[in-house]
Parts: structure tokens; sequence; C-alpha cells
């Protein structure tokens, strides 16, 4: 009898933990399928939209990646960032420069018509990010689904977003607080490898970042480069791909450029001079004597985890009929 219960209660905490792993992985609610029964054509109806928008535009590829991270670092991943009005997510200055939202508004007609008051707003985000990112090479992932949309939606409340200053120990802190490590920071940042940036972000490291001339973490003939794509006084809207040479392609170049010096952005090329996050970068690049990480896996496991911030589920929030406005 006394075997028999140690087995049953080790049996218990096995099917507990493998409970606890697959909640990890799925979210609160969420599970990968959501749809099978009630709308069968949804993922299939998002990744032809999003096919459709990136063969005139490849640019909505980066544009839609940024626009679910935004969304899920603020209220959590409930499609607060589409909705319209004064003092709304999407006209805070972090979203000013944002696109992307016709493909989510063609894909949620396009849903209502064949699935009406099913499917939510914040799959299809959650979908669209992951589609877009392969058009661009990257591996695909299995996205779970059953979220609901959100309600709130203040500019306000973004003031929690990463910025392109950013240090490292606070950029942890900000991902930590939704459940992501460090490792999720690295590989999330690496998004960067597609997209570009305007000028006005990181053209003050071209000049007078020191008394002794431009930031000193950056390549000096990078700094000539960048000097005569963003000049003092030129353009400040210009758009410069954040990981040069392979900025349409979704690989891990981006994390050579930070090694070698080249990042774009402050808070990208700080993952490289930060000792916390450089070894993390190295395993990405399959520096010998550490553990390889592969890039595209272990981005999907970190989306995974991310488009599963606070998510809304059950009778939480609602099932917008349009995208822009709440019901």
């Amino acid at each position: 009898m006394a075997g028999g219960g140690g087995f049953n209660q080790t049996f218990a905490l096995v099917f507990l933990l493998a409970a606890m792993a697959t909640t990890l992985v799925q979210g609160q609610g969420t599970r990968v399928g959501f749809y099978s029964r009630t709308c069968p054509s949804a993922e299939s109806i998002v990744r032809t939209t999003v096919q459709s928008h990136f063969q005139s535009n490849p640019r909505i590829a980066p544009a839609l990646l940024r626009m679910h991270f935004h969304d899920c670092f603020v209220h959590g991943c409930d499609a607060s960032i589409l909705i319209d009005g004064p003092n709304t997510e999407k006209t805070a200055a972090p979203n000013r420069l944002i696109r992307g939202y016709d493909v989510i508004d063609d894909a949620k007609t396009q849903l209502e018509a064949a699935c009406p008051g099913v499917v939510s707003c914040a799959d299809i985000l959650a979908l669209a990010a992951r589609d877009s990112v392969v058009l661009t090479s990257a591996r695909s992932w299995q996205v779970p689904t059953g979220r609901r949309d959100g309600r709130v939606s203040l500019a306000s409340d973004t003031a929690n977003l990463p910025g392109f200053r950013e240090s490292i120990d606070s950029q942890k802190q900000k991902f930590a607080a939704f459940g992501l490590n460090t490792q999720d920071l690295v590989a999330l940042v690496g998004g960067h490898t597609i997209g570009t940036s305007a000028c006005q972000f990181f053209r003050y490291r071209l000049y007078n970042f020191t008394a002794n001339g431009p930031d000193p973490t950056i390549d000096s003939t990078f700094v000539t480069q960048l000097q005569s794509l963003c000049p003092e006084n030129g353009d400040a809207s210009r758009r410069v791909d954040l990981d040069t040479g392979s900025g349409n392609r979704f690989d891990a170049s981006f994390f050579t450029n930070l090694r070698n010096g080249r990042g774009i952005l402050e808070s990208d090329q700080k993952l490289w001079t930060d000792a916390t996050t450089r070894p993390i970068v190295q395993q990405f690049l399959g520096v010998r004597g550490l553990r390889a990480l592969n890039f595209n896996v272990e981005f999907g496991r970190s989306m995974v985890k991310m488009s599963n911030i606070g998510v809304k589920t059950g009778t939480d929030g609602e099932i917008r009929r349009v995208c822009s406005a709440i019901n």
C-alpha cells in the first residue's frame, strides 16, 4: 500500500509538472488550434492576407512584428494598440511611426465574413506577426490562440515600452516584469534583423556623443558610412536598415553586426557591450566553447512566451467587430 501510494504521488507530481509546462507554453487559456472547430479557416485567412500585403510592401513584416511587441508590453496582448481615438496607444510617441494597421483590418474584414464574432483582433495580430516574419525566411512556430480583445487603450500607458537609449539593466527589468528572461530579451531584440530606423533615433551617436566625437562603441569606418546616410543637419526621417547588409532577411547577421560594432540603435549595441547579454549574443553566433543557440528556434520560443503576456480569455474582454473600435 505504501509503495502504491508513493507511485501515485510521484505520478501526480509528474502530471502536475507536465501540466504546468503546457500552461507556460500555451498561456492561461490559449492553445494551438483554438479555432479549429469554430473557424477552421482562421489561420489560413490571416496568412494569405499577410502574404498579399507583403508582396506589395515587404516592410510590413517588421512593422507587424513591432506592432505585436508594443501591444503585448502595454496591458498584455489584447490588441489595445489597434484602437482609434484621442490619447489611445496608437497616438503615443513610440507608436506614431508604426505601420500595418491596414493588414489587420483587411484580415478582420475577411474573418468577420467567414466567421462573424469569433476571431479576436489580438489573435489576428499574433498570427500576422508570425506569418510576416516567416515571409522574411524565418522558421515558423505554432501560435497559441484564444486571446480576447481589451477595452482600454491609453497613450500614457506606453511609458513602460523599452527605449532606444535604454540600459540593459532597465531593459531586463521591463522584460522580467512580464516573465521574460535575459535570453528572451536578446532573442526578441534580435527581431531587429529585419526593419529600419529613422536617423532621428540614432544620429546623436554620430556627432558629439562624447567630448571626443562619435559613440566609441561604433566601428570607426561604420561611423563614416552612417554619417553619409544621416548628415548632422540632414533629413531626420531617412530610414536605415537595422541589420546592415541583411535588412530584408531574418537571420543571425544582426548579432554579427553587434559584435563588429555595427549596431544602429544604442540599446541594440549594448547587447554586446554589456557583460550579462554578450554571452547570449555569442551563443547565437555559435562561438566555440559556449553552448550554441539556434536563433530561429529560440526566437519562436520567446515569441510564444511574449504573445501570452497578460492575455484575456474566457469572459474577460471581448471579440471586437472592428479592430479599431471597442464594441
